[in-house]
């Protein structure tokens, strides 16, 4: 069973910068990826990095967000930065599997920690 704990969350204005962190077990042999959901809308995947290092990021957030790992600290990020409102939603880590068309599928949640941007 994989254990999954964000943290970093807070309120913070427009074009502000956040760093998000997310501590696990079994850390180094998960895929790992983050994901949020905006009040009233789906939850969406929003990068994700293989063990291998390869990463991907929604289009939206490409260029603000990026997400890497500590392997020594057991810990994930999500760097986010020029902040917009509509980049508020509670955020997710996730561990999860690579299919063989390059796309991320979680099988382990962690349970979240709120982004608001304000404008």
């Amino acid at each position: 069973q994989v254990q999954l704990m964000e943290s970093g969350g807070g309120l913070v204005q427009a074009g502000g910068s956040l760093r998000l962190s997310c501590n696990g077990r079994s850390f180094t042999a998960d895929n790992m990826g983050w994901h949020r959901q905006a009040q009233g809308k789906e939850r969406e995947l929003a990068a994700f990095e293989s063990t291998s290092g390869r990463n991907w990021v929604l289009d939206s957030v490409k260029g603000r967000f990026t997400i890497d790992r500590d392997y020594a600290k057991n810990t994930l990020y999500l760097r986010m930065n020029s902040l917009k409102p509509e980049d508020t939603a509670v955020y997710y880590c996730s561990a999860g599997e690579i299919h063989y068309d390059g796309t991320y599928s979680p099988n382990y949640w962690g349970q979240g920690t709120q982004v608001t941007v304000s404008s």
